[in-house]
């Protein structure tokens, strides 16, 4: 079966490589011709753990392949997935003039049957438009060419996408004909013998289940943080709390860890744009807008702690050590992470920083440049420092040598952004320590 995706970023290549996985002849395009000359070197644009190998596998057997043009190998594909960017407008709507530029591609230069599959993130809707733009094309040439339009949003954790891909709790399709249904059957046929879901609907639920699931996860993580600033003004414990309420099924134990704030490029992202759909339909989603205001106010709880444990004393001058930038472990993404707005903060307070993350300190310097000093390791950035600030749960950052970093810092703080430590422990070995909910 031959399928193409059209965009390399996070989800079209790890969707496509997971795709060449099984079986699958996948031609992946991306108008960055530079991109596409070093994914055919064998460079990987993004960090995902176990992605540069299975890419250099299939691109080995022959079922994977990279070009820049669409067109070339278009007619060639049973189905063309559109994975491109769709990024927030200063209104927070999901910008469309990629998914749509794809379709006009399509619609310019198609001559039989394909199913066009919208992969990125979309609102309702998305799929009428994405049909409309292939059709108007097709009348400007004159034909009649069938097609089916579909959507199959993605539901991969960064950090654990390729287990996502290949084991999924669902695979959600939404389709309008008994024609693509068959198709995609056909695709994922290798995930329905393995006994995985696939959830077959109508479009306009398939593209909104994407955005309902990632705004329920947000919303527990706002409600866990919102929870846990009342529990330290009232004397509980938020970890306490967690096991208490995790314990009933109708709840469960996933997604109820308080900490700074969420980020990356979909929680932010999807809800304001859900937010925003609902509003252009005259609606508004209370929920959420409260989700979203608990969420930025937590970003800047950690900066606030700061502030208490140094009481009258101004910050100007202090070296703060900052461990981890990305927005959670196992990925390099720092868009909407806790770390930027926290840089933002001490920089404006004067303040010096000292930072260090396994993986993302090269994004980090793409994004601010030399604004702070990039350490060789998590020792090496508490030298001196004034306090540290714990901001991703890095696995190495989880058993550190207290007694090293007492002696190499010039005043025991610490502030867990993310309750890994042992409060008790940090007491015993001379640390001021502060954390979220306690």
């Amino acid at each position: 079966m031959n399928i193409a995706i059209v965009g390399t970023g996070y989800v079209g290549l790890v969707s496509g490589t997971c795709f060449a996985e099984t079986g699958v002849n996948v031609t992946c395009v991306d108008v960055d011709a530079a991109k596409i000359e070093k994914l055919q070197q064998g460079e990987i644009p993004i960090y995902e753990p176990g992605l540069d190998q299975m890419v250099m596998k299939n691109v080995k057997a022959g079922r994977l392949k990279f070009t820049t043009d669409l067109a070339s190998v278009l007619n060639e594909q049973e189905v063309v997935f559109s994975a491109v960017g769709t990024p927030p407008d200063e209104d927070g709507s999901a910008d469309l003039k990629y998914v749509l530029q794809v379709a006009r591609t399509i619609g310019q230069n198609m001559n039989k049957y394909v199913v066009v599959v919208t992969k990125s993130t979309v609102p309702v809707g998305t799929a009428k438009k994405v049909r409309q733009a292939i059709e108007e094309e097709l009348q400007k040439r004159g034909v009649d060419i069938p097609f089916d339009v579909a959507s199959n949003p993605e539901f991969l954790k960064e950090g654990n996408a390729i287990k996502d891909f290949m084991s999924p709790d669902r695979v959600v399709v939404g389709v309008e004909s008994e024609k693509a249904k068959k198709v995609l059957t056909r695709l994922y046929k290798p995930f329905l013998i393995n006994n995985f879901r696939v959830i077959f609907m109508d479009i306009p639920s398939a593209e909104m289940t994407k955005y309902a699931a990632n705004s329920m996860l947000a919303t527990r993580i706002s409600f866990m943080n919102d929870m846990a600033n009342l529990c330290e003004r009232v004397g509980a414990d938020i970890n306490m709390v967690r096991a208490g309420i995790g314990a009933d099924t109708r709840i469960g134990r996933k997604f109820l860890y308080a900490g700074c704030g969420y980020g990356g490029s979909c929680f932010p992202k999807d809800v304001k744009a859900l937010i925003k759909t609902a509003d252009n339909e005259g609606y508004s989603m209370e929920v959420l807008k409260a989700v979203e205001r608990v969420n930025e106010r937590q970003k800047g709880v950690l900066f606030e702690k700061l502030q208490k444990a140094f009481g009258d004393e101004s910050l100007k001058g202090k070296v703060i050590a900052l461990w981890g930038l990305s927005f959670k472990p196992e990925t390099d993404d720092m868009r909407e992470s806790t770390a930027l707005v926290m840089i933002d903060k001490l920089l404006n307070a004067g303040c010096v920083i000292r930072a260090y993350d396994p993986i993302a300190m090269t994004e980090c310097k793409r994004r601010i440049g030399d604004k702070v000093t990039y350490c060789r390791d998590m020792y090496d950035a508490v030298l001196d420092a004034d306090a540290l600030i714990l901001l991703t749960e890095w696995k190495e950052f989880r058993l550190p040598t207290w007694g090293v970093i007492h002696k190499a810092m010039r005043r025991s703080l610490v502030i867990d952004g993310r309750n890994i430590y042992d409060a008790d422990e940090l007491v015993e070995n001379e640390f001021e320590y502060y954390c979220i909910g306690k």
